[in-house]
């Protein structure tokens, strides 16, 4: 079971949100097979990391390029979290 849900907006595009309630070990490294682009849309106190980078604060408005393959994991923050995730794949 996934930490999260998601609600499709389309092909490419999905809002996905995490609880306040969410067990932190739930939210692991991982690597994701196109690059993202994440649009935070509300939440307090969450970050995300990138490999051998320090944590970055998540706050609302802020758009981070996550490319494929790049390893990474976000961390509970103190509210709800929801953040947009548009897709792109290579050619």
């Amino acid at each position: 079971m996934q930490p999260y849900t998601n609600t499709v907006i389309s092909t490419n595009t999905v809002v996905r949100e995490f609880s306040q309630d969410t067990d932190p070990m739930s939210l692991v490294w991982h690597q994701d097979n196109e690059d993202r682009t994440i649009t935070v849309l509300e939440g307090q106190g969450w970050q995300i990391q990138k490999d051998n980078e320090l944590p970055l604060a998540l706050q609302e408005g802020d758009s981070i390029f996550i490319p494929m393959g790049q390893i990474h994991r976000v961390i509970k923050g103190n509210t709800n979290l929801k953040i947009q995730i548009t897709k792109s794949w290579h050619n």
